[in-house]
């Protein structure tokens, strides 16, 4: 593509989501929702399949070309997810986030395994066992970045919010580990051969490789920092440390025969994790680098919409598939978390509201089925995701934000506007 062309795609990338924001604020809507529809229509199934240069993806390859922007907003997303394990937050909702995080996520892959093996059982030639196993623990793995932008657009705050917060990032390492072992597990059907490297060494590597790694980017980012007495440096740095993380997180190597990598959305809330509670001063930070970071999520979002798949939707089968696995990963995450506050005591509103809040389901999803590639019914895995990345993506946001406003922790919207006129005297006066 031409720089030319580049330049006014991302410009009509960002001003279509802006525009369409506008509207969604209308019909009462999130912004999310209004950028991944923006990256809907400007994708290659809508505007982007007349080929005008810079009016939108002439393919999915194109779309997949702007990565760099999407592995950024999603280093910056879970940074800023990761500055709620505050210690003061940990010492009042700690236990409760950690029991309702790992017993939703296993619930939710019971649930969807029960429902797709049965499915498999009663019509063996629509779905394979290994591939039935394969997508329950897929389905326990919940989008970070549509959840906490409904809560940053509406300013959400309370016991659900701060649970939810919580909760959303313990969800990404039990469902690595879920994903880990039942992929084995869908393997070992497959081959008739056990892989106990597979199963269970490389995702504790991983998962400790990544929160080491994010322990010392918080560190180095405090001892960085503290050079830096301007506001405008202070957040240069920081911007810096969390793309630097960002890079390395993308790295991978091998030790003898075990496959060594990272998880960025673990490395990242780590790094914030540790950066919030060793900086004093993290708090106004983190508020300067949110700030800087709204474009960048922006385009994430229409990004995130363009890649969605449109093709899958004529495909019964897959759509046969992707309605059960849905309506069954719904089911898993809302009694998952019901149960679980209900044992941990949580409050009605949390009980009754968190579970809807964990619907959203995006990247970590189809990060997952790509991995699953390998199997003989890898390519229905990655359709079935992308179908219900496609539903979940497009009405997880609205749900999230009537679960809050549930709950009492979104105030009603009102008029508002970051304008104000200028003051002062001007600096040239003419006269005549």
């Amino acid at each position: 593509m031409e720089m030319s062309a580049l330049f006014i795609l991302i410009s009509i990338l960002m001003l279509g989501g802006l525009i369409m924001s506008r509207l969604a604020k209308m019909l009462k809507l999130p912004a999310v929702t209004a950028y991944l529809v923006t990256g809907l229509i400007l994708g290659p199934f809508c505007l982007g399949s007349f080929g005008v240069a810079g009016l939108g993806f002439s393919s999915l390859e194109q779309v997949e070309s702007f990565g760099i922007i999407s592995q950024a907003a999603m280093g910056f997303i879970a940074f800023t997810i990761g500055n709620e394990f505050r210690l003061a937050q940990l010492k009042t909702m700690g236990k409760q986030a950690i029991i309702v995080g790992i017993f939703q996520a296993v619930v939710t892959t019971v649930v969807v395994d029960i429902a797709l093996i049965a499915l498999h059982f009663i019509f063996p030639n629509i779905i394979s066992l290994p591939a039935a196993i394969t997508l329950g623990a897929i389905a326990s793995a919940t989008a970070p970045a549509a959840t906490l932008m409904v809560v940053k657009q509406y300013k959400a705050d309370g016991p659900l919010t701060k649970l939810l917060l919580l909760v959303v990032a313990i969800d990404d390492a039990v469902g690595l580990v879920l994903f880990s072992v039942s992929y084995g597990i869908a393997n070992a059907i497959a081959e008739g051969s056990v892989n106990i490297i597979g199963m269970v060494v490389q995702p504790a590597i991983e998962i400790v490789l990544s929160l080491a790694l994010g322990a010392l980017m918080g560190v180095v980012l405090n001892y960085l920092e503290v050079f830096f007495h301007s506001r405008s440096k202070r957040m240069a740095v920081s911007l810096a440390v969390v793309l630097l993380t960002v890079g390395i997180s993308l790295m991978d190597f091998h030790i003898g025969a075990i496959h060594c990598k990272f998880s960025i959305l673990l490395v990242c809330m780590m790094a914030g994790t540790i950066f919030c509670n060793i900086c004093e001063t993290s708090e106004e930070l983190m508020g300067r680098v949110d700030n800087w970071t709204v474009p960048l999520n922006l385009l994430f979002f229409v990004l995130a919409g363009a890649e969605l798949d449109l093709n899958i939707l004529s495909q019964p089968l897959v759509l046969l598939i992707g309605v059960i696995y849905i309506i069954f990963r719904c089911l898993g995450k809302y009694y998952g978390a019901y149960g679980s506050c209900a044992l941990t005591k949580c409050s009605k509103n949390i009980t009754k509201n968190l579970g809807i809040t964990l619907f959203p389901q995006a990247g970590v999803a189809l990060g997952m089925s790509l991995t699953a590639a390998n199997l003989s019914d890898g390519a229905v895995i990655r359709n079935v995701i992308l179908f219900s990345v496609l539903v979940y993506e497009l009405i997880g946001p609205t749900l999230t934000k009537r679960s809050l406003m549930a709950a009492g922790e979104i105030k009603p919207e009102g008029r508002t506007s970051a304008r104000t006129k200028n003051k002062g005297k001007p600096l040239f006066h003419l006269h005549g």
